[in-house]
């Protein structure tokens, strides 16, 4: 069985981005707790960083990305990669 996947969330602290941060690993854990090893959440020491990695695949950046997440998308990519058969509900709508 292989091992399950990390999730790890860089924000920028100076930015006050840690309670967005932790609203959204909250949401992973709960959504993905039998897939998850785990989400940490990690201080960026770059000023306006904010990155959402599974294991080395960058599955989020503000800056490419244009902005933060909806939920809705954020799950949607991660299911993708850890359980890409699994509905997520009226998330899915």
């Amino acid at each position: 069985m292989p091992d399950k996947p990390r999730i790890e969330i860089h924000y920028c602290p100076a930015c006050h981005w840690l309670p967005r941060s932790a609203w959204m690993a909250q949401e992973l854990l709960h959504t993905f707790n039998d897939e998850l090893a785990e989400v940490a959440l990690l201080p960026a020491s770059e000023s306006g960083r904010f990155e959402i990695r599974l294991g080395q695949q960058l599955i989020w950046d503000r800056k490419r990305d244009g902005g933060f997440p909806d939920i809705k998308t954020l799950k949607q990519r991660i299911r993708d990669e850890v359980a890409p058969d699994r509905a997520l509900g009226h998330l899915d709508r």
